[in-house]
């Protein structure tokens, strides 16, 4: 079976692009689709198209501000010279050295330092694909402490082409309940979730898993084939502990839904449910690809933002409503002027037969 890449596009007005996220958080638009139904609604309101005994599934990977600015300094026969660098984290790898986008690659040779403040540094180990591998001059909680202050929000390319990262990014680009480091994007539709909703989702019946994710920037590559059964997928470290797997399997027993909020949350639980049918602990790198005839072992129904034309999220979405389904969803969400993509609006998107 080959899917053409055309099947999963759209057209969308670039001022339905959102730079800036609603506030309060949970004032965001919600499109709640079940079945055939859709209903507009407000994510506040969440609570009303839930169940008592639900569960939603949380990624609680920390965005890291991954975007750096420092300099290359070099002692040769005409002196001294410094050359400006910029450098976009991408994620870190087994033997304690990140895979960065370093610009201009061409202006830092292999074992050259990049001092980014007084406190960090990094040496250009390597260099392949147009990326670099750098080794920092810190590790663990020294190495946050020394990111959080020389580093910047990494905004998603439809916003950072729009306007620079800011101080509000650090706050609105994070989940409330972000606890581990290591991601480069936000799992954005959990955005949307502030403490007022939460106490109100509990207070309804609905359970919370936490599951982590770190988020790449590979989550940001064009799909160039087209035949999209033939696009390979990056691969991103997550974990399902055995306490989220039992909670997961507690949750079914009883007859309750599992609802991941975010296509990340999603890919992790249905990785760690491909072997069985249950989603089982599972840690390691995944690189499951999500698209129409997947068949699903773990998630009941999603809430996710609005994606990318011609996306392999777009794919995902369309896997789990069908793809006619949710050229329907995305033109009303079109029509109805909802705010696209990571600071964008939200919707809950339910099966026929959830």
């Amino acid at each position: 079976m080959s899917l053409h890449i055309d099947a999963f596009d759209f057209d969308l007005p670039e001022d339905l692009i959102a730079t800036r996220p609603a506030r309060p958080r949970s004032s965001a638009r919600l499109l709640v689709a079940e079945g055939d139904r859709i209903t507009d609604a407000v994510v506040r309101d969440l609570g009303d198209w839930l169940r008592p005994g639900d569960r939603l599934v949380l990624n609680d990977t920390k965005v890291i501000p991954a975007r750096l600015s420092g300099t290359r300094a070099r002692t040769g026969a005409e002196g001294r010279t410094e050359a400006r660098v910029e450098v976009t984290l991408l994620e870190p790898r087994t033997d304690g050295t990140w895979a960065a986008l370093v610009k201009p690659l061409k202006k830092v040779r292999d074992g050259e330092t990049i001092r980014f403040s007084d406190a960090l540094s990094a040496v250009l180990e390597s260099r392949g694909d147009g990326q670099g591998v750098l080794r920092f001059n810190l590790e663990g909680e020294a190495f946050d402490t020394a990111l959080a202050e020389a580093g910047a929000m990494p905004l998603p390319p439809y916003i950072a082409g729009r306007r620079a990262a800011d101080a509000r990014d650090r706050e609105d680009y994070q989940t409330v309940w972000a606890a581990r480091p290591g991601a480069v994007a936000a799992p954005t539709a959990s955005l949307h979730f502030d403490d007022a909703l939460l106490a109100d989702l509990s207070a309804r019946g609905i359970a919370f898993s936490h599951v982590t994710l770190h988020i790449g920037a590979g989550t940001f590559l064009p799909v160039k084939v087209e035949d999209v059964t033939t696009h390979r997928m990056h691969a991103e470290w997550g974990e399902v502990s055995e306490r989220a797997a039992d909670e997961i399997a507690a949750t079914r027993a009883a007859g309750g839904r599992i609802i991941p909020v975010g296509t990340t949350a999603l890919r992790l639980i249905e990785t760690a449910a491909r072997d069985t049918g249950n989603v089982r602990p599972w840690t390691g790198e995944t690189d499951i690809f999500i698209y129409p005839g997947f068949a699903f072992r773990a998630t009941d129904a999603l809430m996710t933002n609005f994606h990318l034309p011609r996306s392999t999220l777009m794919m995902l979405v369309s896997a789990l409503m069908g793809a006619e389904r949710i050229r329907a969803i995305y033109a009303h969400a079109v029509a109805e002027r909802y705010r696209f993509f990571s600071y964008g609006d939200a919707s809950l998107l339910v099966p026929g037969d959830a």
